[in-house]
């Protein structure tokens, strides 16, 4: 079948702020985050990415490499860091296969402040810039949510500091730039963008039951201004990842991102006991197809959603 990658190649930043192919043309990307590659490596396997493809209309997936949690590649020892790339280079290679764009998620979080782990992000992004340079559907979202006691100007400073490393290996690839209050404060990075490099996206993630019209007005003024952004992360839950799936007010979300051409990929692809979550606990499936017994609500929602740019 034909993908949105064989259509557009490789991608970049235009002037406008929007993700562009060779000949100009507005590109918009719809996707799924995996969950903890270290808790859920197993749903990164080539028949559920191809399954996502065909059935859900997915065009791309973003790897969510947590840092600092559990197993995390900060944390653990050399044998768990090489797991943790083995599983990144499994999940490249198999959208690289299906024609899938691709995120790979640098998932900070309870280390709220990039620069706490620097050097080994710099290192990390060393050994995946240099092995995927000349793959064009590979995007590297440097820093996930900086969030408590993390300002704008310890990311843009965080940032300065990696993505020349990337570039050495990568000239051309989008690299993707945390905001303050995990991922929320556009205006913050749009009043003092960072300038050594113009393909260059920042992040917006929101969850519908929790992020309601305060947060929309922030992303609206950044869209009006023709700031880069992509929603790497979103929900209709609460920001906790529990409470209720609200449909209303993520509809409200999706026509704002539909309306100004903004990319979105939907957290997470797990059974984990929570609302964001993909599977429900019981279902132990890897593969698919998932039957709506198997599906949390918000799934159900999203996979609707994603149906509608067959």
């Amino acid at each position: 079948m034909s993908t949105k990658y064989d259509r557009h190649g490789a991608l970049h930043v235009n002037n406008a702020g929007r993700l562009v192919d060779h000949n100009g043309e507005t590109v918009v990307l719809h996707g799924y985050c995996t969950h903890d590659l270290s808790w859920y490596p197993e749903y990164v396997n080539r028949d559920f990415l191809k399954y996502m493809r065909d059935e859900w209309h997915i065009d791309i997936i973003r790897l969510s490499m947590y840092t600092a949690e559990e197993d995390g590649y900060c944390v653990g020892d050399d044998e768990n860091r090489k797991k943790l790339l083995e599983v990144v280079d499994r999940g490249v290679k198999f959208a690289t296969e299906l024609g899938l764009y691709v995120i790979i998620d640098w998932h900070i979080l309870s280390d709220s402040n990039p620069l706490m782990y620097a050097d080994m992000a710099e290192e990390f992004f060393k050994i995946v810039s240099r092995k995927y340079a000349s793959y064009g559907n590979v995007f590297y979202e440097i820093c996930n949510e900086p969030n408590v006691d993390c300002t704008w100007k310890d990311i843009k400073s965080y940032a300065e500091r990696i993505i020349p490393v990337i570039r050495k290996n990568d000239e051309y690839a989008v690299i993707i730039v945390g905001t303050p209050k995990w991922s929320q404060r556009l205006d913050e990075a749009h009043e003092d963008p960072v300038t050594i490099d113009k393909n260059l996206m920042y992040t917006l993630h929101f969850y519908a039951n929790t992020h309601t019209d305060e947060l929309r007005d922030l992303a609206k003024e950044a869209f009006e201004v023709k700031f880069p952004v992509m929603v790497t992360e979103f929900g209709t839950c609460s920001a906790d990842g529990a409470g209720a799936h609200n449909a209303e007010e993520a509809d409200k979300w999706i026509a704002l991102l539909e309306e100004n051409n903004i990319s979105y990929a939907m957290w997470n692809i797990s059974n984990r006991d929570e609302t964001s979550a993909m599977l429900k606990p019981d279902c132990t499936n890897i593969t698919g197809p998932y039957t709506d017994d198997e599906l949390r609500e918000p799934a159900i929602w999203y996979r609707e959603v994603l149906k509608a740019h067959k």
